[in-house]
């Protein structure tokens, strides 16, 4: 799966997203093609047929960034979608960390210590992959699959879509298996040498229908906040908001971090942090 055949993937993508009409281009004629043509992209970003043509196919290499900009300007690109649209045409340096074996990534002390720190709210570390790296007793109480999951250990990808408890634990699962594969496939292009990462991805196409369907549509989502439903069998139905910490020198590592928007989500986490599932639980891969 190399970079330059997933650039053209994504330009494929986003260009049958488009309208004639949106684009100001006249709908002339019977259209055989969802979206924008070839030669309407080409010729909205300034850029030739044939060059465009060679960049969706896979067979053009380093396309400058002034290319990059006019094709998201046509393409009608968001902010993510355009830094993703950059990270597949320029793959950053690789790095030895993110060939290491599973299980490999470390979590700093001063980031334990933080982790440990908002232990009155449910928190985890996660690497590109989205292996949990280390976690407090909260978040293994709101999420109990991350302890030992039985479908290959503790990552979220594997537990929204392998996990069958995940399907109730979420009310809105769709929306969180979107989000899931957003976040994925960004960082699939923005760690392009994070083998663990492409393992993940061939791994859970195999075994998720529900996977494969919805990683073929190319959408991108940076996971940076928002807001996440819960219906968990010991503390009922509740929202959390969570914000997510990177911290960039650290192998791509991030901090996610939930709070309780209204009364209901607090008195739900004040359930949890008495339950026995929280009692004395702490993930931290390195111990």
């Amino acid at each position: 799966m190399t970079q330059a055949r997933e650039l053209g993937r994504f330009l494929r993508s986003r260009r049958s997203h488009v309208t004639p009409e949106a684009a100001g281009v006249p709908a002339l004629g019977r259209r055989r093609v969802p979206g924008l043509r070839r030669e309407e992209v080409a010729g909205l970003a300034g850029v030739s047929t044939v060059y465009y043509t060679r960049l969706e196919q896979g067979r053009a290499t380093n396309p400058s960034d002034a290319v990059l900009d006019a094709l998201a300007r046509v393409l009608r690109l968001d902010a993510t979608e355009r830094a993703h649209l950059h990270d597949l045409a320029h793959p950053p340096q690789r790095r030895p960390a993110e060939s290491s074996p599973p299980g490999a990534g470390r979590v700093r002390a001063d980031v334990r210590r933080l982790l440990d720190a908002v232990g009155a709210v449910p928190a985890y570390v996660l690497d590109p992959g989205m292996d949990v790296l280390a976690a407090n007793e909260l978040a293994l109480a709101l999420v109990p699959g991350l302890a030992g999951a039985p479908t290959g250990g503790s990552n979220l990808a594997r537990h929204v879509f392998l996990d069958p408890a995940a399907r109730s634990l979420y009310p809105r699962w769709d929306r969180v298996a979107r989000q899931t594969i957003g976040y994925l496939r960004f960082s699939a292009a923005r760690h392009a040498h994070h083998s663990r990462l492409g393992h993940l991805v061939a791994d859970l196409s195999a075994h998720s229908p529900e996977f494969r369907i919805l990683w073929a549509a190319q959408d991108v989502r940076e996971k940076t906040y928002g807001t996440k439903s819960f219906n968990h069998p010991l503390a009922g139905r509740f929202d959390l908001a969570y914000e997510t910490l990177s911290f960039p020198g650290d192998e791509g590592q991030s901090l996610v971090v939930f709070t309780a928007v209204h009364g209901t989500a607090e008195s739900a986490l004040k359930r949890l942090s008495g339950s026995p599932t929280a009692s004395g639980l702490h993930l931290d891969l390195e111990r």
